[in-house]
């Protein structure tokens, strides 16, 4: 089987404007979960006040033109997509032979959303000529790869939340087939804005705790109460190992494989017997030709929804069973808020830097675990052995259910 590695990472978060920043404060405890300041929150009262905004604004990093002419979604991809690039000592490959796979959950929405305030208020005429082409999903695909000069493929996946992983299969199934040398895959989202928070607050799926927003994200704590709506962008460069070592490439670690596959079950709600999301795991690890046994490492999904860790945990056990208990697990979305369609992408950069730096983030705010989710969560930063084999989850409204596989190097 074509080992696939990792030689570039980038990142722009509610932790950090970049992979070293946001790892640093990930490891460091902190949140990135704040109160929001906009004119909106009151205008519109909206039950909940706090997101996890990116930490380093785009306009600090990007260009007046780029700001322009990229809806906030593509901005930090290009943003991310930049870091990695040069991370992997931008590969002097044909052109033709680096793709772009990459994902996310929602894509333009605040360009439409605020195009239709333009043409209600001011008429047809005053609608911008560049709003289709920052509304539509494949944006930041295409913003990467004419940023790049890329010509293999600009391909985009849209999956909810579990994007960013899947983006992340898409390309070692790429590398495998021979389609490209290198892959620039991951996720981003940027969609804090008022009507994605009054929707997914008339869900009850985001948490209320409006006086405590750092707090508000506790995957799998008792008074666990919805996740907390983040934005960002992360970005992992692949290639095959033979590719890599031949021009000299630093290597974070390896994709071993990856999996999807869908519940079939509700719109929103996971199957709480977590079928699916288990077959996904179990799927990945085939693929990858490690077992269950193998696993040292878990960076789930843990949104911190009452049914969805649940949910998770359910799946878990089935593909572990007891051993499950033993197994370090982080929940990254309580330092983060949950990216949506980059969530998966950025986890994925945690835990290759998990596997190359053999530690464990820790889960925030975890003060009573429920006793119906019996995991070893990682609490403090933690020692991992020096062979780290890990799986990262995401999954997805519709059901959609995607595993990647990381392995040490």
């Amino acid at each position: 089987m074509t080992t696939i590695v990792v030689t570039g990472i980038g990142a722009t978060s509610p932790l950090g404007g970049n992979v070293r920043d946001t790892w640093e404060a990930l490891l460091r405890k902190e949140s990135g979960i704040r109160t929001l300041t906009e004119e909106w929150v009151q205008t519109y009262e909206l039950p909940v006040t706090f997101a996890g905004r990116v930490k380093v604004p785009a306009v600090d990093v990007l260009e007046r033109i780029e700001m322009k002419r990229l809806d906030p979604s593509a901005q930090l991809a290009v943003i991310a997509a930049r870091e990695a690039w040069k991370d992997a000592g931008e590969p002097g490959d044909a052109k033709e032979r680096i793709l772009v796979d990459f994902a996310t959950g929602i894509g333009g929405l605040g360009t439409l959303l605020d195009a239709w305030d333009v043409m209600k208020e001011k008429g047809a005429r005053r609608v911008l000529p560049m709003t289709i082409p920052m509304l539509m999903p494949n944006a930041a695909a295409a913003a990467i790869s004419m940023d790049l000069s890329t010509r293999g493929g600009a391909r985009t996946c849209v999956s909810a939340c579990a994007s960013g992983t899947e983006s992340i299969a898409n390309a070692v199934d790429h590398l495998r087939q021979g389609v490209a040398d290198v892959v620039i895959c991951g996720g981003t989202e940027s969609v804090v804005h008022p009507l994605p928070i009054a929707a997914f607050a008339a869900m009850h799926a985001l948490s209320t705790r409006n006086d405590e927003p750092a707090r508000a994200s506790r995957p799998y704590d008792v008074n666990r109460d919805g996740f907390v709506l983040g934005e960002g962008a992360a970005v992992l460069v692949l290639e095959t190992k033979e590719h890599a070592e031949a021009r000299g490439a630093k290597i974070y670690a390896e994709i071993a494989g990856g999996a999807v596959t869908s519940d079939a079950h509700h719109i929103t709600a996971p199957d709480p017997e977590g079928n699916g999301a288990a077959r996904a795991v179990l799927d990945a690890l085939a693929n990858s030709g490690v077992t269950a046994n193998d696993v040292n490492h878990i960076n789930a999904h843990a949104t911190s929804t009452p049914v969805g860790d649940i949910a998770e945990y359910t799946a878990l056990h089935k593909v572990f069973g007891d051993r499950i208990a033993e197994i370090p697990v982080s929940a990254t979305k309580s330092s983060t808020g949950h990216l949506l369609g980059g969530t998966g992408a950025l986890e994925a950069v945690f835990t290759v830097l998990a596997a190359h730096e053999k530690i464990a983030p820790p889960t925030l705010n975890l003060d009573d675990q429920d006793e119906k989710i019996p995991l070893d969560v990682v609490v403090e930063p933690r020692a991992l052995p020096d062979k780290v084999i890990a799986i990262s989850n995401s999954f997805g409204f519709g059901g959609h259910n995607a595993v990647i596989v990381i392995k040490s190097v």
